[in-house]
């Protein structure tokens, strides 16, 4: 691959299943996978990238559905935003319908797609802090039929990385059958990048509270003190009920959690967050809060 070179892609390949595709990627090593090009086509029309050539995963089938598996539903890489969004998918999995739903303008959800979103792994995709709440796995695809899993938090961290000719072909996500939330907040009106955002699940089953934060951070993060806090405060066998001050805690501590208090100077001041930072601090606070909230209810 090559970001130097002013000319458009030399081959470009499309297989109808994984193991095809995979095998096209090993056979071309600086070949680039494409479902939606949401982000390729963007890095390409700007001039940051020149693919030798391309392998399309528009035509792989398997990968553009989901199904029941153990107590989890099995989502195809290829599903886009726009499927994610509808009815019966958000009956499967609310927030992560939602967060589709949020992705941006139609033209963007129509093609971009759930496994692009994890594998461009920009911070402010809408499916990564869903994905890291709801403790989803990737299934990824290799040469010879191979399949092995890793949590998507490894991959995002860059605990475990794609290796050479390997695909995101599923995405495994549990079943809790329990409310789910995803809020985000934008810099304008309307469809637009988050600045925050926050995706909540509540695990019944475990009498657990599930939280990650999206867009402050180059991946999602855990606040995982603030998880088990408020978790314990919760009256899980009488409607769930919280008191409402625990609801403002919450929020505050997970906010303080993602962005901590600088460390104190060598003379035993400490300095002040900049406007800029506090303002996101209370933004996250806010989502968290109302997250939490909107579960319960």
């Amino acid at each position: 691959m090559s970001t130097h070179a002013p000319r458009a892609a030399q081959a470009v390949t499309l297989p109808t299943t994984l193991d095809e595709a995979v095998a096209a990627l090993v056979a071309l090593p600086a070949a680039v996978p494409v479902a939606g090009g949401t982000d390729l086509m963007a890095a390409v029309n700007s001039g940051q990238l020149r693919p030798a050539a391309l392998v399309g995963l528009g035509r792989i089938s398997e990968i553009r559905g989901w199904q029941y598996q153990d107590g989890h539903a099995l989502l195809g890489a290829g599903l886009t935003h726009a499927r994610m969004g509808r009815p019966d998918f958000a009956a499967l999995i609310p927030a992560l319908a939602a967060a589709a739903r949020a992705a941006g303008p139609p033209q963007i959800r129509n093609a971009g797609t759930l496994g692009g979103n994890v594998a461009s792994a920009a911070p402010t995709g809408d499916a990564l802090p869903v994905l890291a709440a709801l403790e989803a796995t990737l299934v990824i695809a290799g040469q010879d039929g191979a399949r092995r899993e890793i949590p998507v938090s490894h991959l995002l961290a860059g605990v475990e990385m794609l290796r050479a000719g390997e695909l995101i072909g599923f995405v495994r996500v549990p079943l809790l059958h329990a409310p789910q939330v995803f809020l985000k907040a934008t810099g304008r009106t309307g469809p637009g990048r988050a600045v925050a955002s926050v995706a909540l699940v509540l695990d019944p089953a475990r009498r657990g509270v599930r939280c990650a934060v999206g867009a402050i951070a180059p991946m999602p993060l855990r606040p995982l003190e603030a998880e088990h806090w408020v978790a314990g405060l919760i009256d899980w066998d009488n409607n769930r009920a919280i008191v409402p001050e625990a609801l403002a805690a919450f929020g505050e501590y997970v906010a303080a959690a993602c962005i901590p208090d600088p460390a104190p100077a060598e003379d035993g001041s400490v300095p002040q967050l900049p406007p800029a930072v506090l303002h996101l601090r209370r933004t996250v606070a806010a989502l968290s809060r109302r997250a939490l909230g909107r579960a319960l209810s």
